[in-house]
């Protein structure tokens, strides 16, 4: 058995090669890991969205309904009264879609923390070649 003082190049290069891999294989680990985790996050935010349309769907035909009646009490005519809910209810559902896609982009989607370990890999190797 060698010593580590005694070790020849070779077996320098060969164990430098192993970390290396062994590394290689760490980002492999910690990039599957956090993909699974950002395919959860997008998981859960189309079933938040889901969620909330068929939620919406009921209460928002009852109360559309309620408004109509308001402005048709108030003096409106029966095509206004129902345009202006049906614009009202138009703003509503782009607001929670656009909510929905924001958590879907790809910037919140991005395995930042992996590109910033490999980022760090890619020093410590160029540093171990020297």
């Amino acid at each position: 058995m060698t010593t580590p003082s005694n070790r020849s190049i070779p077996e320098l290069f060969g164990d430098a090669f192993n970390q290396f891999a062994k590394l290689i294989n760490n980002e492999f680990d910690l990039a599957r890991a956090e993909m699974a985790d950002k395919v959860g996050q997008a998981g859960r935010a189309a079933a938040m969205m889901g969620a909330g349309a068929v939620i919406l769907i009921p209460g928002l035909v009852m109360l559309l309904f309620a408004l109509a009646a308001v402005l048709i009490e108030n003096g409106f005519s029966q095509s206004i009264a129902y345009l202006i809910t049906g614009g009202g209810t138009v703003v509503i559902a782009a607001a929670l879609i656009g909510i929905g896609l924001s958590r879907l982009s790809p910037e919140a989607l991005t395995p930042n923390i992996t590109i910033e370990q490999l980022q760090r890999d890619k020093v410590a190797a160029k540093e171990m070649v020297k």
